[in-house]
């Protein structure tokens, strides 16, 4: 392997340690070498907290003068909640840079580079690159449309059932997929579902992971009449990261005023058709700096969801059972399409193994590569 690959690969696996921690920033690992020996190494934690490249730095300390600084993410030119690095290295007299990708931000891509190469170091870029750009791809979602990163996780059955006909769901999957999205709702700043799974299921909606320290997202239950009860899981269970209740204006006044006296946050958003307007619901998320969003919902969100182009990554869990029914579940409800011709097409399928369960975990394809019109609708 090249050297420049190796140390790549290093600061691509640190940056990867504050998966789920950096929201709204980007995941950033960064590698001080001389000489051939690291000098120093550092990842982004969290959201004003140091950047890499400023921890990578201090623990590389005088040895970082003629050094090269590896990092999978173009180093920052502008002033946020922190300085910018790119002053940092050329300060600590670092002589060359080798970084994956650029920033995707359009206000400042290219600037960093730039001020580094004004000062005299040099610079490589593109390296691993698009090893970088999926490793930070809630964060290029996020950055250059001004919505999350929206994912939906279904478990269903080998004949593509996600209930009985009764609506009984518990379990279709084994402890170990379970154990794994757990993980899923960690790396997560929002988990959605539609009032129609907490009628069903009643679910808590937080972490629970093996080591006992995983983070709740932020609950958001699609709602647009306030049917949410007073007694369900997510009101009576509070969790320090909120709850959001998205309705219309509809929602009886009195039901959501009772429902935020109880800790529920109300969120009322324009009716599309009567149901909540997902896509003005997703702008409100982003515009929190919530930058990621787990859909763990019914056929109804999620086709609603993938109807209006707000769905970029799959986790469907395929377990060993056959439900049957004309009238079970399924994970995607809505209109449907009248053709194969105008099916949504899923890429770079990657598959893993839990016990007994199959997950197939993919994208959608770009837009320009979907039907052209496809039957719409809201969600309730």
């Amino acid at each position: 392997m090249d050297v420049d690959d190796r140390f790549m690969w290093m600061a691509l696996d640190l940056a990867r340690q504050g998966r789920g921690r950096t929201s709204p920033n980007p995941l950033v690992g960064t590698v001080v070498v001389q000489d051939t020996e690291v000098v120093g190494t550092g990842y982004h934690q969290a959201a004003g907290s140091p950047h890499a490249e400023i921890v990578a730095l201090k623990k590389a300390g005088e040895k970082a003068k003629g050094a090269t600084l590896y990092v999978n993410m173009e180093p920052c030119s502008h002033h946020g909640r922190t300085g910018p690095c790119v002053e940092a290295i050329i300060d600590a007299g670092i002589s060359r840079v080798v970084a994956a990708m650029q920033d995707p931000n359009p206000l400042v891509s290219g600037r960093g580079f730039a001020r580094l190469r004004e000062a005299g170091i040099k610079v490589k870029e593109g390296l691993l690159e698009e090893k970088a750009r999926r490793l930070n791809e809630v964060f290029i979602k996020y950055i250059t449309t001004g919505l999350p990163f929206v994912g939906i996780k279904v478990a269903m059955s080998l004949d593509g059932k996600i209930g009985t006909v009764s609506g009984d769901s518990h379990w279709i999957t084994g402890e170990k997929s379970r154990q794994f999205v757990h993980r899923l709702r960690d790396q997560s700043d929002v988990i959605m579902v539609g009032i129609e799974t907490v009628l069903k299921d009643n679910p808590r909606l937080t972490t629970r992971v093996e080591s006992g320290e995983g983070k709740d997202p932020v609950r958001v239950i699609v709602d647009s009449t306030a049917r949410l009860p007073f007694d369900a899981r997510v009101v009576e269970n509070p969790s320090s990261a909120g709850t959001i209740l998205a309705v219309t204006e509809k929602a009886p006044p009195e039901k959501c005023r009772a429902l935020e006296e109880r800790g529920v946050e109300i969120m009322t958003l324009p009716a599309v058709e009567g149901r909540v307007d997902v896509t003005g619901l997703m702008k409100k998320l982003a515009e929190r700096d919530l930058t990621t969003a787990l859909v763990e919902g019914g056929g109804t969100l999620n086709y609603s969801l993938l109807e209006n182009g707000l769905v970029d990554k799959l986790f469907v869990f395929i377990a060993p059972l056959i439900i049957g029914g004309a009238g079970s579940p399924t994970a995607f409800a809505g209109a449907g399409v009248a053709s194969l011709q105008k099916a949504w097409a899923v890429e770079d399928i990657e598959m893993k193994q839990f016990e007994r369960d199959l997950l197939l975990i993919g994208y959608t394809a770009p837009a320009n590569k979907q039907a052209e019109s496809r039957p719409r609708e809201q969600v309730n």
